[in-house]
């Protein structure tokens, strides 16, 4: 809404949607359209936390009670290896990428259907949808992040100039959740039961990930073909960067991983892009 030099009126801004609009013209929407993802992140972390205890107690109960479980299962009762560390904080420590992942990976899937009225009703890029409801996992994030460093110092356990690189390892994890999320936010929009799919894929992806476990008990002749799954590059990656030397990290996985998460990534918008129109009529 501008005001009317002449008059002193408020004049509406008038949008024109033009067919088959060039890509340059769409980023420059999401661009123009920043605010109304503030909005959408701002109320979603309103929703998750205001007024409740639940919404940050669950953020620090889910990681710990796993972190129990896997701890007992394959540090206790099986006895895997963990590298010099705490099995607790190995463990903790991987759950920190894998449940930022999980987590994204359900709100951005399901985002669409949830705003359905808004889709419905206005134009704007529907790229700013699933992009703003990841933000509430960034908090969910920092949260069991605090929580890990608090379980350190409870071990004695103290990071080093490896810490550094952690804000690049979050990335990888923030651009693979988005890519796969946008692939399934599309797919829920046309197809309802992929909701149902989500979970199964989240639970399968948990206990095919070294979370539970180092990546170092895979044999050495399957690691590769283990590494084609972009998480294990990040875990290790995170596992890296907080817990230091004697965690190992394998250059050819975090490659496997960049690569995996660019491809999710580029093909995930490509998708996204190719369906959005239709959006609104579907939903």
């Amino acid at each position: 809404m501008q005001m009317n030099p002449g008059t002193g009126s408020q004049a509406q801004e008038e949008i024109i949607i033009e067919a088959g609009r060039t890509e340059v013209r769409y980023w420059s929407d999401v661009w123009r359209y920043r605010e109304l993802f503030y909005f959408l992140a701002w109320r979603d972390i309103l929703v998750r936390y205001k007024q409740t205890a639940i919404g940050i107690a669950w953020s620090v109960l889910r990681p710990l009670a796993t972190m129990v479980v896997f701890t007992l299962v394959f540090g206790t009762f099986a006895g895997l290896p963990s590298q010099g560390a705490p099995y607790p904080v190995m463990v903790f420590a991987a759950m920190l990428p894998w449940q930022f992942f999980a987590t994204a990976l359900a709100e951005c899937s399901n985002s669409l259907v949830v705003n359905s009225n808004l889709l419905s009703k206005v134009y704007f890029p529907r790229l700013i949808v699933p992009s703003s409801a990841i933000i509430v996992c960034v908090v969910d994030f920092v949260i069991s992040l605090v929580l890990l460093f608090l379980l350190m110092s409870w071990y004695g356990v103290w990071p080093d100039w490896r810490m550094l690189t952690l804000p690049l390892f979050s990335l990888l994890a923030l651009l693979c959740a988005l890519g796969s999320g946008l692939w399934l936010a599309a797919l829920n929009v046309k197809y309802r039961d992929f909701r149902y799919v989500v979970p199964f894929i989240v639970q399968f992806g948990l206990y095919i990930s070294p979370v539970g476990f180092s990546s170092s008990v895979v044999p050495e002749r399957w690691r590769l073909i283990y590494s084609l799954n972009p998480m294990v590059g990040v875990i290790d990656g995170f596992r890296w960067a907080i817990l230091g030397e004697g965690q190992k990290l394998s250059w050819d996985g975090l490659a496997l991983a960049v690569a995996g998460t660019a491809v999710l990534l580029v093909f995930g918008i490509r998708y996204f892009r190719q369906t959005e129109r239709a959006f609104a009529d579907i939903i």
